[in-house]
């Protein structure tokens, strides 16, 4: 089974290489994959086996002969899933707190990935066991994953086209008066390769937010994703001095409001992670076209934090 797709390189990719552009043409594959399609002849630039380290022009046809072959340095395990829905063509997961999307470096097992595979065994075909777009490690929520090269490339394409709704909870620091939209560009950060920040020669980035509910020196905002940056809600809230609540990497020195209650100081000081939950996704099924919505209940630790925060 394989799935063949033509994307011209943009102008402004002259003079770069082959494979750094690629890896932006078909942002589904992973860059050592799509490095293994080019000296095998399976992605061809202008009708021509190039190597990955070749110049380009700008324009270029890429054409990508993607062939579902089996992933085996990824193992099965037999890591419990919560199913929301699953049918032939996409797999549709909340996600809990501590689950890493796939392997990588200091998390080789124990991934979304392993357990997905465990699950459903031909998931091996798929790139990432099809797994389309990553919730980070402590964010919890909906996520959706194909089921099939087909559902995964219109799932892939849907994301790029911007026609995927992605809605979050996040509970940021300080009482906010109103919503708003957050249009700023993110890169990886010039000092420290592990985070992201606005940068102006970063990849476009919009977040739209709205209140949902206010607190004593918190508010809850209902996060809705034009863009989906690494990272994107936690830097553009950072970013507009509202960081969320438990934040490691952008929440900077941890602040805690006068006035709230012994019970309410420690629940805040204890909640050690982001507090951010993808609540809700909506997109066109790749195999009827219906527009579907599925939605994931709120984590446990949040939901519990939510209930000890003293009302506005």
């Amino acid at each position: 089974m394989s799935e063949v797709t033509k994307i011209n390189a943009p102008v402004e990719a002259h003079g770069r290489r082959v494979d750094q552009v690629a890896v932006e043409l078909f942002p589904e594959f992973s860059r050592a994959r799509l490095q293994s399609w080019l000296k095998g002849g399976d992605l061809l630039v202008d009708g021509k086996q190039v190597k990955a380290s070749h110049k380009l022009l700008g324009g270029e046809s890429f054409c990508l002969t993607a062939v579902a072959e089996v992933v085996s340095e990824v193992q099965a395990e037999a890591i419990e899933l919560d199913i929301i829905h699953a049918d032939e063509a996409v797999i549709i997961i909340n996600k809990p707190v501590g689950l890493v999307a796939h392997p990588a470096a200091g998390n080789w097992s124990g991934t979304l990935q392993n357990a997905l595979l465990h699950y459903d065994p031909q998931l091996a075909a798929i790139p990432r066991a099809g797994i389309v777009h990553r919730l980070d490690k402590d964010t919890s929520g909906v996520l959706m994953v194909a089921r099939s090269l087909q559902a995964h490339k219109k799932l892939v394409d849907a994301l790029q086209a911007r026609t995927v709704s992605r809605e979050y909870l996040a509970l940021c620091v300080g009482e906010m008066v109103a919503g708003g939209s957050v249009d700023q560009p993110i890169a990886r950060h010039p000092k420290d390769r592990k985070r992201m920040a606005v940068q102006e020669n970063g990849k476009t980035a919009v977040s739209h937010y709205r209140i949902n509910h206010r607190y004593h020196g918190f508010t809850l905002l209902d996060v809705k994703l034009e863009t989906g940056r690494t990272h994107q809600i936690r830097v553009h809230m950072a970013y507009i001095q509202h960081p969320l609540v438990g934040d490691p990497v952008y929440g900077g020195r941890r602040r805690v409001p006068a006035g709230l209650t012994p019970e309410s100081r420690e629940a805040v000081q204890q909640f050690k992670r982001q507090a951010l939950h993808a609540k809700r996704l909506s997109f066109e099924h790749p195999l009827t076209g219906e527009q579907v919505s599925y939605a994931a209940p709120l984590a446990a630790d949040l939901s519990a934090l939510l209930e000890m925060l003293p009302e506005k």
